[in-house]
């Protein structure tokens, strides 16, 4: 079991006084250092990682050798080149790389810090290119917290109240087949969720002439990790191309080999206008990508830069962690697809066995279980998932919440498969312990 001392206790009490609350979790976790599938708290106590540092560590906590061998020696040269003013190298050599992971037409690039940067860069050059001014995005959506990605974002209201009014955006409702919007059941719906859009929004509220994107996620992420049928983004697509709209693929969660493929977009056969990026992309430093079309063109000089986007220091850590994936790419596939087929073989057991367990879903590494009341009412379970989170925190395990009631399994793409089955040993007791304690049938 881990010890938390009073080490611990002084420095969250610390932090409260220094620091606005953001959005840490229920157990009190204060990392100190960490390597490939462990990390290591303050007070030495050791846990395995499932939660990715999320899904930055794809390729292990804290990167791989290579990745800090170039943070530091790049440190020792020059960290900061003012990317957008001056030119540098480094950034050249790391789009090339990136460039060759991405469909064929893709050629042009912004780089910037975080995930909603990226995003933020997609919706101005969206609305450049297509001289429009509206956007369309799905309710349960995470793409950021600053105002721009903050108006697509619609997936609790705690994260939009006090902070409007948005930009334009129209909200329309995501294939979240297991707890479906419209109560309609696929695949008997013929994708009633889509009719819906071109049936109210489009003719009601905002011609689809005017909608410069559509925004979204392939696999909701904040939102509970909610995977759609396999042909709906097919039918997204001829949506979005019988108005003119660009689409916007969000990658800044499922990206970057986590769901098997480089973007999880590809999945579903189709591709996007534009493409975002971050958190693992930066092999753990701050690195936001927003990747364009050819086809779109160029935006005329001055309309959008950054100060630190190109940080030589990201880079160098974005390049390293890049070669990594060109040189391990079809290892990595192959192994992403078998280790989610065993998590996945294991949780839809658990998912018979465990009352608790409403919903598994999941592509790859990137794995949802959304747990309930019972499987008859689907009441979300909300303080049971608060107490399993406890549980696993305490048997030397961290994973991270999604959406009302669902836990997310994100290890590291490179996890042995021996921590990996450790990993679903622990999950399944604290599954079983939860159930036993509220009363609930096995």
């Amino acid at each position: 079991m881990v010890k938390i001392g009073d080490r611990t206790r002084r420095v969250i009490a610390r932090d409260k006084k220094v620091f606005l609350t953001t959005t840490r979790e229920v157990y009190p976790f204060v990392a100190d250092h960490g390597n490939g599938d462990f990390v290591y708290d303050f007070e030495g106590n050791k846990f395995l990682d499932f939660s990715s540092f999320i899904s930055v560590y794809n390729l292990g906590v804290n990167g791989t050798p290579e990745i800090r061998k170039a943070v530091i020696e790049q440190a020792g040269k020059l960290m900061h080149s003012a990317f957008t003013d001056y030119y540098a190298e480094l950034p050249v050599e790391f789009a090339e790389n990136l460039l060759k992971l991405m469909p064929s037409g893709f050629g042009k690039m912004f780089l910037s810090n975080s995930g909603t940067e990226a995003n933020e860069a997609a919706i101005k050059f969206s609305k450049l290119f297509t001289d429009r001014q509206y956007l369309m995005a799905f309710y349960n959506a995470f793409h950021g917290r600053s105002t721009g990605s903050l108006a697509l974002t619609a997936s609790k209201t705690v994260q939009r109240e006090h902070f409007g009014p948005f930009s334009d955006t129209v909200h329309v409702p995501y294939a979240y087949c297991y707890r479906c919007p419209l109560k309609q059941t696929y695949p008997d719906c013929g994708f009633a969720c889509i009719d819906y859009i071109k049936k109210y929004p489009l003719s009601k509220e905002v011609s689809g002439k005017e909608i410069a994107a559509f925004v979204f996620e392939p696999i909701q992420g904040e939102g509970g990790y909610v995977v759609p049928p396999m042909d709906y983004f097919k039918e997204i697509k001829k949506l979005a191309d019988d108005y003119g709209m660009l689409l916007i693929d969000d990658e800044v969660q499922a990206g970057y080999m986590r769901t098997g493929k480089f973007l999880a977009l590809d999945n579903f056969g189709i591709k996007a206008d534009i493409y975002t990026m971050a958190k693992a992309v930066g092999g753990g430093m701050p690195l936001g990508v927003t990747v364009t079309s050819t086809s779109l063109g160029d935006i005329p000089s001055g309309s959008h830069a950054t100060t630190f986007g190109g940080n030589l220091v990201s880079i160098a850590a974005a390049n390293a962690s890049i070669k990594y994936i060109l040189s391990n790419k079809q290892k990595i596939s192959r192994e992403v697809v078998q280790k989610g087929a065993l998590m996945m073989k294991r949780l839809v057991q658990m998912k018979e066995d465990y009352e608790i367990i409403g919903d598994v879903r999941g592509i790859g590494l990137m794995i949802g279980v959304e747990l309930v009341k019972d499987k008859k009412s689907k009441v979300p379970a909300v303080k049971e998932r608060e107490g399993i989170l406890n549980n696993l925190f305490q048997s030397g395990m961290l994973v991270l919440p999604a959406g009302e009631s669902s836990i997310r399994l994100i290890p590291p793409l490179t996890i042995s498969y021996e921590n990996l089955e450790k990993g679903m040993d622990l999950f399944e007791s604290a599954i079983a312990k939860a159930s036993k304690r509220n009363g609930m049938p096995r």
